[in-house]
């Protein structure tokens, strides 16, 4: 049985495409095409082929000379004679030579290997503090030992696919690591650039996930090297973490970030026509919030850096959209109560921060009106974040008018769609999906799709297996 693919359209803009097909809010969450060809609202399931600095240290700005200068002329005692107009003249000497020395580091030329050293070793440091800031919130408890012991053992059997990704995220030249688009730490994104740089293409702003505690832009590296092979732009955005930020934090920042990217993509070789919002688990949940925020300020007449209408459609993958019901499900995974609501800054901002309840408010009817097509991808047997939260957001989105989809399937863990899959190469199920949405309506684009090699192996099947088996997700 061949899947059939529904093409993404906006409702907000008017479709370019007569193929182009828009989904009806009363259709199915997920759906499956018969040989016949005859199409019903059914489930759509396919079946397999085989913490960073605390607050305390954010960044503040340097005083500016103006303001140094007239605190050492004030110390002067509002002259330069006498005995004080050595000094003074002493001091400001020393002054200006700062001032020199601090220009020279930042406008001066630099040392491209130095510097990319230097990058390299810092992220080096970020990943390692994040895994001991993770111990440290969580506990040494029996549970996360055994926890903790799972996960290296699904490391080191997934080490010859990391190494590989790697080895191309830190050499390639087709990645911009390290992009500032904020003032606030972590405030970084990577893009992902195609070989081929003839015309505009699509655009994927990528949240990576992380359990909020955890996440890191260079987790998206596997994804985005896959979409650049398809000649599709990835911006994987960085955000700040618990404890270093909280919820409010981590939105604000993945909004700031896909506002750098639509308004600066073009430079890149982007179509700011064609940019699509994605997010995968916690980072899932991130970009939900950040894309509903949006669409309540325009809603409201607020001027904004960006328009939710500049987004062609939101992807969710293995993503958790009402709170309500999961916060004791992550507690039962280890993710404790008490530091869930930390993160998410109490109980009474539960709401706030739960898509799925938020957009029921009918306070918010304009601004849900606003929202793009959402297509949710979940696995039946994620045990991280059950697909039953992709369902439950599908349906209640379609009730409210919004073009929505549910994509689940079979079998399929936390990290196999993610991890696992990609690195088996050959044909991806989820990987196929999101290309032909992405280049849907572009005839060229999918006639290269269908002729596209397909990815190699990174690993072998049977530790592939295995990892599946021990896998702490």
């Amino acid at each position: 049985m061949q899947p059939h693919i529904l093409p993404v359209s906006n409702p907000n803009t008017q479709s370019s495409s007569s193929s182009t097909m828009k989904t009806s809010p009363a259709s199915a969450a997920m759906l499956i095409r018969s040989e016949n060809g005859s199409d019903s609202a059914a489930m759509r399931i396919f079946m397999p082929v085989s913490i960073e600095e605390d607050k305390k240290n954010e960044t503040k700005p340097f005083i500016t000379r103006t303001s140094s200068y007239t605190d050492a002329a004030a110390a002067a005692g509002g002259g330069v004679s006498g005995g004080n107009s050595n000094s003074y003249q002493q001091k400001r000497r020393r002054r200006v030579a700062s001032d020199n020395s601090l220009l020279s580091l930042t406008n001066g030329p630099q040392n491209p290997l130095r510097d990319e050293v230097g990058r390299d070793a810092s992220d080096t440091y970020v990943v390692t503090r994040l895994s001991f800031e993770l111990l440290r919130y969580l506990g040494v408890g029996y549970r996360w030992i055994t926890r903790f012991i799972a996960l290296g053992c699904y490391s080191f059997l997934l080490f010859p696919g990391f190494l590989q990704v790697g080895y191309h995220y830190f050499f390639s030249k087709q990645i911009r690591r390290g992009i500032v688009y904020g003032d606030q730490p972590r405030n970084r994104l990577d893009l992902y650039l195609p070989q081929n740089s003839e015309g505009l293409k699509p655009v994927v702003a990528f949240i990576t996930g992380g359990a909020w505690i955890i996440g890191y832009k260079a987790w998206g590296s596997l994804l985005g090297q896959q979409l650049a092979e398809r000649d599709v732009i990835v911006a994987c955005i960085d955000y700040r973490n618990f404890p270093q930020g909280t919820i409010s934090d981590m939105v604000k920042d993945a909004a700031q970030g896909i506002s750098f990217v639509c308004n600066n993509i073009a430079e890149y070789g982007g179509d700011p026509n064609r940019i699509y919002v994605m997010g995968q688990s916690a980072g899932a949940h991130i970009a939900a919030c950040a894309l509903l925020d949006q669409a309540i300020k325009e809603a409201g007449g607020q001027k904004t850096s960006w328009s939710v209408t500049q987004i062609k459609a939101y992807f969710g993958l293995s993503g958790g959209y009402n709170f309500y019901s999961l916060v004791d499900h992550f507690h039962s995974r280890g993710l404790y109560r008490r530091i869930f609501l930390s993160i998410m800054e109490g109980e009474e901002s539960l709401r706030k921060y739960s898509p799925e309840v938020l957009v029921q408010d009918p306070n918010h009817r304009a601004a849900v009106s606003l929202l793009p097509p959402i297509i949710l991808f979940h696995g039946t047997a994620d045990y991280s974040i059950p697909s039953d939260a992709s369902k439950s957001f599908a349906e209640t989105l379609r009730s409210l008018g919004v073009q929505a989809e549910s994509i689940l399937y079979e079998g399929k863990t936390h990290t196999d769609l993610f991890l696992q899959d990609p690195m088996r190469g050959g044909i991806d199920d989820m990987f196929q999906d999101l290309i032909a949405m992405i280049h849907a309506g572009d005839s060229e684009a999918l006639a290269k799709d269908s002729t596209a090699p397909p990815r190699k192996r990174l690993v072998p099947e049977f530790m592939l297996k295995l990892a599946h088996r021990v896998s702490p997700f």
